[in-house]
């Protein structure tokens, strides 16, 4: 690919969302391209953007996507600075789908093979809610409050079957027969697997199957791909679990170690202590209140 891979963190951040002010961040941005798929609306004034063959210059009140994977760059379109919102998201984490449609990630694969339209103007992004929604998402993460994981999942998914919409109108047939992808995983999309999982008695020798793939082959992969090895994955995804029920719900440990996969209490206390430095119950503690942190 003609240009730099950005590394994304889709285990602390599977879903990105952020205000860049071209007059006081670093501006252009250079050719590139990562594993999230990418929408940007202008806020003010008008980038001139690149994504792999496309030229587009992206004025205030539009829009565009880039598919993962797609090579990309964002510069001046004129004397304006550009101020845009942006998406961004691990589309293999977006599992939602209707029985009768394919899954996400093979519509946004299909559409971006057959070179549906990534630019939407104006008119378009002002019918879709565009501005609204990209600034709820930029708030819900600024601010992670209670169900903010679900608020930010139902915009974006809200956003992304309106475009299926545009592109179904546009000719696009979904044959599932035809683009449904095959029901083994790879290492881009395991990750969906393991989400949904945690619960279960998960084995590194179980999801390299999964894969296809040896376990020492899977384990190269995965800790190339992720940075980490896959036992460490799901551990702190776990964790991350953990954190969402100590700091909306007052269920003790024990019940919490069952609904994220811990043997027992006692190694989810440990591994907890190990990833974030302090017990469950301090951490509630710090995070609530005391009124709200026994256990």
């Amino acid at each position: 690919m003609n240009g730099a891979f950005e590394e994304d963190d889709s285990l602390h951040s599977p879903i990105e969302a952020f205000v860049f002010d071209s007059k006081v961040m670093s501006f252009p941005i250079k050719a590139h391209w990562h594993y999230f798929a990418e929408l940007i609306y202008v806020l003010e004034g008008s980038a001139l953007i690149r994504a792999d063959n496309t030229t587009q210059t992206v004025r205030q009140g539009e829009f565009i996507l880039f598919h993962p994977s797609s090579v990309h760059s964002i510069d001046r379109a004129d004397e304006s600075f550009p101020r845009y919102a942006v998406l961004k998201f691990d589309i293999n984490r977006l599992t939602l789908t209707p029985a009768y449609a394919p899954k996400l990630r093979d519509i946004f694969r299909y559409a971006a093979q057959t070179g549906r339209r990534i630019y939407f103007d104006d008119k378009t992004a002002k019918k879709l809610d565009c501005k609204r929604i990209f600034l709820t998402c930029t708030s819900e993460i600024s601010n992670f409050r209670y169900g903010s994981d679900l608020v930010l999942q139902a915009e974006i998914y809200g956003l992304l079957m309106n475009i299926i919409r545009i592109w179904l109108a546009d000719g696009m047939v979904i044959n599932r027969s035809k683009i449904q992808s095959k029901d083994d995983y790879t290492i881009e999309n395991i990750t969906e697997y393991i989400s949904g999982s945690l619960s279960d008695d998960l084995r590194v020798s179980g999801i390299a199957a999964h894969c296809n793939l040896s376990y020492s082959a899977f384990a190269k992969k995965f800790r190339d791909r992720y940075g980490i090895s896959c036992k460490q994955y799901i551990e702190r995804m776990r964790i991350f679990k953990v954190e969402e029920f100590l700091l909306f719900t007052d269920y003790d440990l024990n019940y919490i170690s069952q609904e994220t996969g811990f043997s027992d209490c006692s190694h989810l206390i440990k591994c907890f202590k190990t990833y974030k430095g302090t017990t469950p119950r301090q951490f509630r503690i710090d995070k609530r209140g005391k009124e709200t942190a026994e256990l």
